[in-house]
């Protein structure tokens, strides 16, 4: 075995692995709580639409012999006729994570560079560097992504730059005139991902909607997912969309059959029944964000509240210590320091139940000497 493991590459060594949390019943028998309440990943608290639940209980037991499509193939003609594509033009990933990965791996080799802010979603900078591509990383401004910035960091070697639009964790958003502008003075330098998970928690018209925006710019592509608003974050169904010409690239770098088949059925109901699930999600959001915001106001701490169903707040002890704390009295949260933002934790909003324990442990925590 020592044999084997001397010709790791060192970008491999290097790279400190992500450790996922433990199931929710070992974590209540490790903190001693009675029950958890889960604030930690941005899932949606209301689940899936009416109609993917009702397809996810029909499905058969049987069909479970079954391989699933191999591309998505119902899924994708959903897509198209949802959003006025061709099918061709979407590929469905196991979450985005797994599209990220095929998106590096199409576009860059050795040498190649990705930009991306410091404090963002962290799978793309992960991806690139056990890939062995650089990573180049531009500090926030005023907690939003800095277009000027990250212009200044695309080089001749710059095969991709990511921008997650709302910005996960600060829920901060380009405009449209920010968008055009970027692209604009990139000028087609470099492939531009638009990551628009949390796309639908947005309702305002001044949002680049990035499906309309890829239609003006060959060089764009556009992230989105199902484990968010949709509330399918157990089944991991991601997709992509672009050009003909881009997706067919990537395509070539994607596996096939990474999508199980009871999450593509889920997805395409989930997609059929989305308006009344959008707006009973958005109402619960808000709800859950006001009451936070009075509650870090009257507490006198910094928080930062933008679009998404998180928001994040900066706490007078380190994170970790508050995580274990919060632990103890049942409440899961995210810790910040891996985004770099030490001290900082984010909150999943979710319904009052939920939003009334943590306040209670929270401010209890807090007030303990």
């Amino acid at each position: 075995m020592t044999r084997i493991l001397e010709g790791i590459p060192d970008y491999v060594r290097q790279f400190e692995r992500y450790v996922p949390s433990r199931p929710d019943a070992v974590l209540m028998r490790q903190y001693g709580a009675a029950h958890l309440y889960r604030l930690n990943n941005n899932e949606n608290a209301l689940g899936p639409p009416p109609l993917a639940r009702e397809a996810i209980a029909a499905f058969p037991a049987e069909r479970a012999a079954v391989y699933p499509s191999g591309d998505a193939y119902d899924l994708r003609q959903a897509l198209a006729g949802r959003f006025g594509k061709s099918p061709e033009q979407f590929l469905v990933g196991n979450g985005s994570c797994e599209v990220i990965g095929s998106v590096i791996r199409a576009f860059c080799g050795p040498g190649d560079a990705i930009v991306t802010a410091d404090k963002t979603f962290a799978v793309y900078e992960w991806v690139a560097k056990f890939s062995g591509v650089e990573a180049r990383l531009v500090p926030l401004a005023t907690q939003a992504l800095d277009p000027a910035a990250m212009l200044a960091a695309v080089t001749e070697n710059t095969r991709v730059v990511f921008v997650c639009n709302p910005n996960n964790p600060t829920g901060s958003w380009w405009n449209r005139a920010t968008l055009d502008r970027f692209l604009a003075e990139l000028d087609g330098r470099a492939l531009v991902v638009l990551d628009e998970a949390y796309r639908e928690y947005l309702d305002d018209p001044d949002f680049p909607d990035g499906m309309e925006v890829l239609e003006r710019h060959d060089n764009v592509l556009v992230f989105r997912t199902f484990s968010k608003m949709y509330g399918l974050a157990g089944f991991r169904v991601g997709y992509l969309c672009g050009s003909l010409e881009a997706v067919d690239i990537v395509r070539r770098t994607h596996i096939a059959y990474s999508v199980n088949m009871l999450g593509q059925i889920a997805a395409t109901a989930a997609l059929a029944d989305d308006a009344g699930h959008i707006a009973a999600t958005r109402q619960m959001v808000a709800a859950a964000k006001s009451a936070l915001c009075d509650l870090f106001a009257a507490l006198g701490l910094e928080y930062v509240s933008g679009a998404g169903n998180f928001v994040m707040v900066r706490t007078p002890m380190s994170d970790t210590l508050l995580y274990r704390k919060l632990m103890q009295k049942g409440v899961m949260v995210r810790t910040m320091t891996g985004f770099r933002y030490p001290n900082w934790i984010r909150i999943s909003m979710a319904q009052a139940p939920a939003m009334e324990a943590f306040a209670k442990a929270f401010s209890s925590v807090l007030a303990a000497p």
